[in-house]
């Protein structure tokens, strides 16, 4: 990740230097490099972004006017959240859990604004190092669930990989970005087939070994979404064509892996399970959504919501499962209400963002078709908490930014 120059002046020996556009991109590689460790905390994605912190305040980061909607609706949602917190001081948990939104909300903010100065480039470091990232915790969940070594017990929870992570609904759309961005350039001819397969093989195969409905979904629909915004933005005919015949033959190769994978006892009969739309947790009036419906009218009445974590404490020690239903909850009317218009605003700023011209879009088809699946997955599981989602959060509308103050590139 370093960027060598050689020592100026004849007759000497050069010797490497680190450049600060160098030193810049291998601090974002680094962050992402390093997320595949989420068991612990502080994890090392936490002190990683401090150095990213500390190296974009010593060589320059700007906060663009049109950054300003996210920073305040985030301010907004957590003054919310600390609000809530005042009757539950006393509970380190929630405390804590406040504590983790805010730094959330600083590492979006963060991801924007380095966004202004060299985005190509350190777009590329995160991407390489979130590929690296995702090798080194679905070799692991491939080791857990196949107990290799005797570690299936310290790799997997309830039969399922989680790897490094402390849930398998968390670890599996956390794989999904890279896998998209990889399927990606097999379409745009970047990569060979063969090739890009190769590369995604150990992170699908541990996203499939994480049984996560939600995950598999969050996969699926992702990318059908950026095929199809790769096929709609193609500049040529024969770009699409190559598009259509190469989604086909995904189609067909994801298939036969999967009958294959499904010949195991093993897997086929997790698979069996869970599979279903519906879980036994799901149904009935305690159940998840059960419970979700019978928080609405409640939280009508409470402007301050229950208390961060407090949902729990009413539902028979269920949380929400619903980011939504959560930022009510958690963060009262104002952090409700501010994460309902933050929701808005982004996809705002997505869906005009894909549509754009110029040399960033493939990138950004790729980052709102995860981030989007993302948003809508929230009615179903709590993904305010999630390190993958702030960064994705801060791209978007980082790039929305850049292209704001572009003129859009005009195709003949």
């Amino acid at each position: 990740m370093s960027t060598l120059a050689p020592s100026p002046g004849l007759g000497r020996r050069s010797r490497p230097r680190l450049s600060q556009a160098g030193l810049q991109r291998g601090s974002l590689w680094l962050l992402t490099a390093c997320s595949w460790v989420a068991i612990i905390e502080p994890s090392p994605y936490e002190i990683a972004f401090l150095l990213v912190l500390a190296v974009f305040a010593l060589t320059g980061i700007r906060l663009s006017r049109a950054l300003l909607p996210l920073a305040l609706l985030l301010l907004a949602f957590n003054l919310g959240g600390a609000i809530s917190l005042v009757p539950w001081m006393h509970d380190p948990d929630a405390v804590r859990f406040i504590a983790v939104s805010f730094y959330m909300m600083v590492t979006a903010i963060v991801l924007a604004a380095v966004m202004a100065d060299d985005t190509q480039a350190r777009l590329e470091a995160l991407k390489r190092g979130y590929l690296f990232a995702t090798w080194c915790t679905g070799i692991l969940a491939i080791i857990g669930y196949f107990d290799i070594a005797g570690l299936g017990e310290s790799l997997t929870l309830n039969g399922r990989a989680s790897a490094t992570f402390k849930d398998p609904n968390v670890l599996g759309p956390f794989l999904v970005l890279p896998i998209v961005f990889v399927l990606q350039d097999i379409l745009l001819g970047r990569r060979t087939l063969l090739g890009g397969l190769a590369i995604v093989s150990v992170p699908l195969a541990a996203l499939f070994l994480t049984f996560s409905r939600g995950a598999w979904g969050n996969l699926v629909a992702a990318v059908l979404m950026m095929q199809l915004l790769t096929f709609l933005t193609a500049e040529s005919s024969r770009m699409r064509a190559r598009i259509v015949v190469l989604t086909l033959t995904s189609l067909l190769l994801a298939v036969v892996t999967l009958l294959i994978a499904l010949s195991f006892d093993v897997i086929s009969e997790m698979f069996e399970v869970r599979a279903s739309l519906s879980q036994d947790y799901d149904q009935g009036v305690t159940g998840r959504f059960g419970s979700q419906l019978r928080s609405i009218p409640m939280l009508l009445s409470e402007p301050n919501g229950f208390g961060p974590l407090r949902f729990r404490w009413l539902f028979l020690q269920q949380d929400p499962h619903n980011v939504y239903i959560n930022a009510f909850a958690s963060y009262g009317w104002l952090g409700g209400f501010s994460w309902l218009a933050l929701t808005a605003a982004t996809c705002w700023a997505g869906w005009w963002l894909v549509f754009r011209r110029g040399p960033l879009q493939s990138h950004a088809i790729v980052l709102w078709s995860v981030l989007f699946v993302t948003i809508l997955q929230g009615i179903q599981i709590d993904t305010d908490h999630w390190r993958h989602f702030y960064l994705l959060l801060g791209l978007i509308w980082g790039l929305a930014a850049i292209a704001r103050r572009r003129p859009a590139k005009v195709t003949p």
